[in-house]
């Protein structure tokens, strides 16, 4: 069970929010402590190439494998989710994919610190959820449903505390009590998604 669950009601289809919660480079957009979110692991190439997809990441410099603040991937349209590199007419899943990496760079003040990431549910609009660890140990597992409504959708996002209760009192000092500071993080990320959303919306 879910530690936080905030919901908010938005003016935009189920599908469109998808598109840009599952940009996680984007989420540097939306997150106050995020400050932008690189690909370790890229999107498979269309049939018959073998290039690598542009902008994609070849290493864990980054995090959506952590991540944080997110840039439109280039050769990406704006709002989609399709792989960059993909062809028109090409049959590739929507990107990111389950079991896709990422780092996450973030900050609280003048602590910086990556986060390392899996994309563990990709059900375009409906949910979108990756789970954060550091090495081998779990840190969170960060998740978003969307269910449509007369006017568009309800976006629920939830924070999962998988800390060893070790670990939580040797990062506390440091990084402070994370319930209430997430709590108002995902207060601050839902309603910079909401804006960003109906904005695009009604243009």
């Amino acid at each position: 069970m879910a530690d936080l669950t905030e919901s908010i009601a938005v003016e935009a289809s189920p599908a469109d929010l998808y598109a840009l919660v599952s940009d996680l480079s984007r989420m540097g957009e939306w997150s106050p402590e995020c400050t932008h979110v690189t690909w370790s692991s890229h999107p498979p190439a269309p049939t018959g190439d073998t290039s690598v997809p542009p902008g994609a990441a070849t290493g864990p410099a980054g995090r959506p494998g952590a991540g944080a603040g997110p840039s439109t991937t280039p050769g990406a349209v704006a709002g989609s989710s399709t792989a960059p590199g993909a062809g028109a007419g090409s049959s590739a899943a929507p990107w990111p994919t389950v079991g896709a990496r990422f780092v996450g760079h973030n900050r609280i003040g003048a602590v910086r610190w990556l986060t390392f990431g899996r994309v563990v549910d990709a059900d375009p609009g409906r949910r979108f959820a990756f789970s954060i660890h550091f090495g081998p140990i779990p840190i969170s597992l960060w998740a978003y449903d969307f269910t449509p409504t007369a006017t568009g959708c309800v976006v629920s996002e939830s924070w999962t505390d998988h800390r060893p209760a070790t670990l939580r009192l040797l990062f506390r000092p440091v990084f402070g009590n994370r319930t209430p500071r997430n709590a108002q993080g995902i207060h601050t990320t839902l309603t910079r998604l909401k804006s960003t959303a109906e904005a695009a919306a009604t243009a």
